[in-house]
């Protein structure tokens, strides 16, 4: 073995690890890791506590939202990401509002559900138009944006592969909480809901880190764009410098 001959297997052994390393971080970053898991679960679970002890829908809901209003606080405070707080705010908010309009608690988690089922149908329907949600979401993040749509196919299919499972597996969630909001009372459903909040999440999030271990690396588009920028002011600089030099020469033959 030449000394050239193991940098390039040292490279090709690390390529796979460092795809990986690259995927987990774009997942972290779209889903918010253990954090935003968290912030996901803690106000429905402090509401099906809460009403599950006293029955009261009132203290149920403020105390959800006021545990959500802390989490965006502390969220600012420490001058993080507020997008996976606020999404928990704005759900809880509509559950609440959907609660005390009707006067049923179970109506807490109608928004959510609704919400899921949206989702669900949101990632099939455009899986099955070509335009892969879960693509649209990690695309920018990857720095790919739709390059995968025309120019990587392999990722396309990945994308595809991923959005899939996510539907299913949210649409199977639905296929559980769905009845039991018409025929279990409101702890029930609350427990359940809460269970189910985590485990579909994670698997979800894993078969898509599979797919996109697995397939081709993104195409940088912004640093296309760069290096397409930096050509552009090379070009222009050596035309210039070249401009410069017929001037310097046209005038000292006419000296």
């Amino acid at each position: 073995m030449t000394s050239l001959d193991k940098p390039t297997e040292d490279t090709d052994q690390t390529q796979p690890d460092d795809a990986r390393a690259v995927t987990e971080a774009a997942l972290f970053e779209a889903f918010g890791g253990v954090r935003g898991m968290v912030e996901t679960v803690l106000p429905g679970l402090l509401f099906v506590t809460i009403f599950t002890v006293d029955k009261d829908l009132h203290l149920s809901a403020i105390a959800a939202l006021a545990v959500s209003l802390v989490l965006v606080v502390v969220r600012l405070a420490m001058k993080d990401t507020v997008k996976h707080a606020f999404s928990g705010v704005f759900g809880v908010v509509f559950g609440v509002v959907f609660a005390m309009f009707t006067g049923n608690a179970k109506d807490f988690y109608l928004p959510g559900m609704l919400y899921t089922l949206g989702m669900a149908l949101a990632y099939i329907v455009t899986t099955l138009a070509g335009v892969p949600l879960i693509g649209l979401i990690l695309g920018p993040i990857f720095k790919e944006n739709l390059s995968w749509r025309t120019r990587n196919p392999g990722r396309k299919k990945a994308y595809a592969k991923a959005s899939w499972a996510w539907g299913l597996i949210l649409l199977a969630k639905c296929a559980i909480l769905f009845p039991l909001y018409w025929w279990a009372d409101t702890a029930q459903l609350g427990w359940v809901l809460v269970t189910l909040k985590i485990p579909p999440f994670l698997l979800a999030v894993w078969l898509t880190w599979v797919f996109l271990a697995k397939a081709p690396a993104p195409i940088d588009v912004f640093a296309e764009l760069e290096a397409e920028e930096k050509a552009e002011k090379e070009r222009q600089a050596a035309q210039a410098a070249e401009s410069g030099e017929t001037t310097g020469g046209r005038h000292r033959r006419e000296a």
